[in-house]
């Protein structure tokens, strides 16, 4: 990352004494302005996101107390053992894997990733190649990295923050470009480990999914544009709120103390918005460098003529710097989505596609390095391109279905 980031810098160092050059004496002062701006931006950012995750830390501290994700970890054990035949014989993988994608589905966060370091941990045992990367790790990583999301917190928060008239206006699309991520990567991955999945209960859990996924957006896409845009929002903030009700249904059937808890959890809303300043001004400040050299232009010009040559729209273009940064980087890829909504728009097109590309897939490199790393693989076989190849599926399908609701 640290290579990315230095790039970055010079790039944009070298566009201005391209621009000076010829002639622009302007263009040094351009930069030097571009970068105190980002770094403003960045904290005026975070800052306001303070009340938003507040609220959803204290909400999301009641699905942890509850145990909300043990539950669903039941729920997921007999498909993934279909899906990870080498978790029948390693029992004690089972619940920290089933666990870690539970929290990934309800959008913890804080809870997924110590849960993943615990799987991979299990799953290393009885490794016969402990430098090697097993089949059942390589599965987990490609769902880790495609995962589903059923509560995409961090977009909508940004959104928000960036003044959408409706941020959960892009929660349905987002939920399609997810599911077409995790389904390109399982698909891919299972060709290679031969693990058939024409069986009763993947056929059933993917059919409905798919089904019901279908049906919602052929309703919206078929009704006439003021009333897409209304049935959209409504199923997003419908869903929302029928799982923060879930949150509270399991934290009163638990005998969980909510308001406590809330307040608890509440409390690291204001740390996480602090956390979370010097990694967006670096990368605020690094896509700044890039912009106001015009080295980002002239790559995107680039593509905006490769677009146009084959007859295809091309305001896609715009989103592509979160496509691009994605797999590399969470924090770029969130700086990029920041950078698309302020200069075209939160509500534009390019703005809602960078939002559902951002929601669409996890950090492959990242969590290839993190994940991997803790138990000292250093041989991923073809992790990282089943891994990349989820990322595609869901970055094209993320600007397909917006396309196909808001273009």
């Amino acid at each position: 990352m640290h290579r990315l980031f230095s790039l970055f810098f010079l790039a944009g160092v070298a566009g201005a004494c391209v621009q000076l050059v010829m002639g622009d004496m302007e263009a040094p002062g351009r930069l030097v302005n571009a970068l105190w701006a980002a770094a403003d931006l960045a904290v005026e950012v975070s800052l306001g996101l303070i009340g938003v995750l507040a609220l959803w830390s204290g909400l999301f501290r009641l699905a942890e107390a509850s145990r909300l994700a043990d539950r669903i970890s039941l729920w997921l054990t007999p498909l993934l053992s279909r899906l990870m035949p080498g978790l029948k014989q390693n029992q004690a993988a089972t619940a920290p894997v089933t666990m870690n994608l539970a929290a990934n589905m309800l959008g913890l966060d804080n809870a997924a990733t110590p849960l993943g370091l615990k799987a991979m941990e299990a799953l290393q045992t009885g490794n016969p190649a402990p430098r090697t990367a097993t089949d059942s790790q390589i599965m987990f990583l490609v769902l880790n990295t495609s995962s589903v999301t059923l509560v995409p917190v961090t977009v909508l928060l940004f959104r928000a923050q960036q003044g959408a008239a409706d941020p959960a206006a892009v929660y349905l699309p987002l939920l399609m470009a997810t599911t077409i991520s995790t389904f390109v990567g399982v698909w891919i991955t299972s060709r290679i480990q031969k693990i058939p999945l024409f069986q009763p209960l993947i056929l059933l859990v993917a059919g409905g999914w798919l089904a019901l996924l279908s049906a919602l957006g052929l309703v919206v896409w078929l009704s006439p544009p003021d009333v897409a845009n209304t049935l959209s929002s409504l199923l997003g903030n419908g869903i929302l709120l029928l799982v923060l009700a879930v949150f509270f249904i399991a934290a009163w059937r638990t005998r969980v103390d909510s308001y406590d808890v809330f307040v608890e959890g509440a409390k690291e809303g204001f740390t996480t918005a602090v956390r979370i300043i010097p990694y967006l001004v670096a990368m605020l400040a690094a896509i700044a460098m890039l912009r106001a050299g015009g080295v980002l232009e002239l790559c995107l010009s680039a593509l905006r003529a490769m677009a146009t040559s084959v007859g295809m729209d091309t305001r896609f273009v715009e989103a592509l710097p979160v496509a691009l940064m994605k797999p590399l980087s969470g924090s770029g890829a969130r700086a990029a989505m920041i950078d698309v909504m302020q200069t075209q728009g939160v509500d534009s097109l390019a703005g809602r596609m960078a939002a559902v590309m951002q929601g669409s897939t996890e950090t492959t490199f990242y969590v290839l390095a993190v994940y991997f790393g803790s138990v000292g693989i250093r041989d991923f076989r073809y992790a990282l391109w089943c891994g990349l190849a989820a990322d595609a599926a869901g970055l094209v399908t993320a600007i397909l279905v917006s396309y196909a609701f808001w273009g």
